[in-house]
């Protein structure tokens, strides 16, 4: 199989996510990625990457690990697949008792699914059914956050905040309120100094819409612990707990959407650990088996659960392949990876190292800000570093298509280039890089952000 028959394969009959076909259709060319190796992929035509983003911020452990192909062989060869309806299988348990442990507070109960988007809506259901079971059929609401991404599917997308994924598929579920994200940059101006009381004022607007929709009707608040939509926006200091507050003060449930952060991304195999906060609900997927088979999870405290140990309740819900053996072992061995090799640790040590080396290219013009956590940084670029300017739609399409994506392919470089938001350049590489793989990224970043700018 030739490079040319890929691309005749996929212009004639390959759909491509969310990916506009239009250039493919006029003759344009894709990348054909073919093999990969720890934090690198190559091409059909032998050029190598760093992937700085983790395919889609999940081969959190690096790529071509031999222990997770040799679980995936094993379980295969043991117990090729079987449903969890009704039914158990070892794999299955293990890795629920596994992923209990490392959740914080009571979240002992986990439901598994397939995907990220199959997790927040498992989430959203289980909340409603939550409530209906409990006396309190009127909540049914989602308080979630502006330019938010939680996933495709229906659901998940109701509580997404991108209105230009919205709108091709509306009417949607009736979901709820936006409110502020916590972008301290493009804060009001009298709170950009002050970060506990931005913290304070992001979170009291989640009051504000709860008040709004009418306490009795809003069963969750979804947000992500760092924000990955927008740039990796992390929480101010005293954020997470203030929602925490508001969440209990209204009888309101609380999901930490950590599709993207969980499990090394920030750190830690949950990342709302790190910021000392309890929620009802985890929802996972990507990197709980580093992106090599398809799985997600959502993992539910002691007492969402407890109303469906009676018999008048059951949760009406199920997916044909979630918790599926091979995706269980695969998980289990990449857990295993993360405590032997202490990932985890290794993230916090190199955090501080990677933020200052980024944090070096806000002395170019175009650089706005720089922020994140753990080993998911963005870095949000401007049309006037002082006025904090933004860039119009046709500086945008410039900057980004004729201008950032082809330099950062030419150089080596896999990132994602957002536009949700201000435009900026996101990087969650895998965990095993360290300061060599840091200062690449800089260099790549520092070359094509000075020919971007001297462009426009």
């Amino acid at each position: 199989m030739t490079s040319s028959d890929t691309l005749r394969q996929t212009r004639d009959h390959l759909w491509l996510h969310l990916t506009n076909h239009a250039r493919l259709a006029a003759g344009g060319e894709v990348p054909v990625i073919t093999r990969a190796e720890g934090a690198y992929v190559w091409d059909d035509r032998g050029r190598r990457y760093l992937d700085g983003l983790s395919g889609l911020f999940a081969v959190n452990v690096g790529h071509g690990r031999p222990e997770l192909a040799e679980a995936a062989a094993r379980q295969i060869r043991e117990l090729d697949y079987f449903p969890i309806w009704g039914h158990v299988h070892p794999r299955a348990a293990e890795l629920a008792e596994a992923l209990a442990d490392r959740a914080p507070g009571d979240l002992n109960r986990v439901f598994f699914t397939n995907s990220g988007s199959e997790s927040v809506e498992t989430a959203w259901k289980l909340a409603k059914q939550y409530f209906r079971a409990t006396g309190q059929p009127t909540r049914h609401k989602v308080i979630s956050r502006a330019i938010s991404y939680h996933g495709t599917t229906q659901g998940a997308l109701s509580i997404t905040g991108l209105p230009q994924l919205r709108a091709p598929f509306e009417p949607l579920v009736p979901s709820g309120h936006r409110v502020p994200t916590t972008d301290r940059y493009r804060a009001p101006a009298h709170l950009r100094d002050d970060e506990a009381a931005f913290g304070r004022w992001a979170a009291d607007r989640i009051a504000e819409a709860i008040e709004a929709e009418g306490p009795d009707t809003v069963a969750a608040i979804f947000l992500e612990p760092v924000q990955n939509s927008g740039a990796a926006i992390p929480p101010p200091a005293g954020y997470l707990q203030r929602v925490r507050e508001i969440a209990d003060r209204y009888g309101v449930l609380l999901v930490a959407d950590e599709v993207i952060t969980s499990f090394g991304r920030v750190g830690d195999t949950f990342a709302i650990n790190r910021y000392g906060v309890v929620p009802d609900i985890i929802t996972g997927g990507k990197g709980l088996t580093a992106g090599y088979v398809p799985a997600g999870v959502t993992v539910v405290s002691d007492r969402l659960f407890e109303p469906f140990t009676r018999p008048e309740h059951t949760f009406a819900h199920g997916l044909t392949f979630a918790g599926h053996p091979v995706a269980a072992a695969v998980a289990l061995a990449n857990l295993a990876v993360f405590e032997r090799e202490k990932l985890n640790e290794r993230v916090r040590e190199h955090e501080d190292a990677f933020a200052a080396t980024l944090a070096g290219l806000k002395d170019l013009p175009i650089v706005g800000d720089v922020r994140g956590a753990g080993y998911f940084w963005g870095v949000v670029l401007v049309k006037d570093q002082h006025t904090r300017e933004p860039f119009t739609g046709p500086e945008r399409r410039r900057l980004i298509d004729e201008s950032l994506a082809p330099a950062l392919r030419a150089a080596g470089l896999h990132a994602r280039i957002d536009e949700r938001g201000d435009p900026a350049i996101l990087l969650a590489p895998p965990t095993v890089v360290g300061p060599a793989e840091f200062a690449f990224v800089e260099q790549v970043l520092r070359s094509a952000l000075t020919d971007a700018w001297r462009g426009l």
